[in-house]
């Protein structure tokens, strides 16, 4: 793509460990593509990797959780000031709050061009009672009015569907496949041997469906199935979602499924493993899946929007409904038992990756959206 004469792209994302995880390496090639690029996040563990990557930082302390009217307030603000101050010539914004702020702000400061990424909305349609159901009709009417300038970017389907619920004109949303894999690091490697390892590779929190897999490894271990139940990852305390301590480390204490925590080798953590299983309620388009995709795993995982995107039932793994124990059982048995369906679904798996997840595509899609909103 030609240089685009040094134009300010401001990145705004809740969190550094997440930008580092799902946009870095689209922040650096958009740098190279000719961007000053300017990352706006919460910084706690990762300062060091965005900056030695070129990127200037800017730290911005909020809390995804709150819902203090004044704090929020406050975080309103100081980013309408923030704003101001940097005069970007586009921004993109990742995840609801930044979409939701970012976007108010960006019109208080100047009305800059903004990519807003969205993903995993279906809370926002999922019944509530009280407070909880009237905040989530106040951020839908809020999200249409937003969302009726710039682009609305979503990773699936199902998504684009609710935006055009919500009255945002389909000739704002376009859709990219996640933030990609990159294929030279997940790639298969040598099946390891002994007992089938099955891991679930994300934040531990209720609606991944952790539940529903500590209850099925429970059914199978009782049936004397041999395999050993891995949750690679960690609580999220800002999260309402977040499984307390306690409940995981009672789980391991029942010897049902090991947690090392949270798990910064991902390749290594696949390689390690035969099967790999993310019983979401729903998703954005799951990275964690397809990395397993890339790297050659079987999956099993639900059949809801971002994780049908992924898998193909009975090509490259197995689909459940969700919250079904008894089924995520049943599918987790198979794949333990058959070691080359398990083969065979992992090679499917890879050439899925190749056609349709490689990060370089994901890039130059996003890039080229970069080019059409300060077109």
């Amino acid at each position: 793509m030609s240089a685009v004469g040094h134009r300010k792209l401001l990145l705004f994302v809740t969190e550094d460990w997440y930008f580092v995880s799902h946009r870095l390496p689209l922040a650096v090639a958009a740098q190279a593509a000719g961007y000053e690029v300017v990352i706006v996040t919460r910084v706690r563990a990762c300062a060091n990797i965005i900056r030695n990557a070129g990127l200037r930082l800017i730290p911005f302390e909020n809390v995804r959780s709150s819902l203090n009217p004044f704090t929020e307030l406050w975080t309103l603000i100081r980013l309408v000031l923030l704003y101001r101050r940097e005069r970007p010539d586009l921004v993109h914004h990742v995840a609801l709050k930044p979409v939701l702020y970012g976007s108010i702000a960006a019109r208080l400061a100047g009305g800059p061009p903004a990519i807003n990424a969205l993903a995993g909305m279906g809370w926002l349609f999922t019944p509530g009672t009280g407070l909880a159901e009237s905040l989530k009709l106040l951020v839908r009417l809020i999200i249409a009015r937003l969302l009726g300038s710039g682009i609305a970017l979503v990773q699936n389907p199902d998504d684009a569907r609710l935006l055009v619920q919500l009255g945002v004109p389909e000739s704002h949303i376009r859709r990219v496949a996640g933030s990609g894999v990159d294929l030279q690091v997940f790639r298969p490697q040598q099946v390891p041997d002994g007992v089938p390892v099955v891991v679930l590779p994300a934040r531990l929190l209720w609606d991944k469906g952790v539940s529903e897999f500590v209850s099925a490894a429970r059914m199978l271990r009782r049936n004397g199935i041999m395999a050993r139940f891995v949750l690679a990852g960690e609580p999220d305390p800002l999260n309402p979602a977040s499984i307390p301590p306690s409940e995981v480390e009672g789980w391991i204490e029942e010897g049902i499924v090991e947690s090392p925590g949270w798990v910064e080798n991902m390749p290594k953590l696949f390689a390690a493993c035969h099967i790999v299983c993310l019983p979401s309620y729903r998703e954005g388009l799951p990275k964690a899946l397809i990395e397993a995709a890339a790297a050659g795993k079987p999956i099993v995982t639900t059949d809801v929007p971002g994780c049908r995107e992924v898998v193909a039932d009975g090509h490259n793994g197995l689909l459940v409904a969700p919250r079904d124990v008894n089924a995520l059982a049943d599918a987790l048995r198979r794949l333990i038992e058959n070691p080359d369906l398990r083969q065979r679904m992992g090679e499917h798996g890879r050439r899925r990756a190749e056609q349709e997840f490689g990060s370089e595509n994901v890039i130059q899609q996003t890039l080229a959206l970069y080019e059409e909103a300060t077109a």
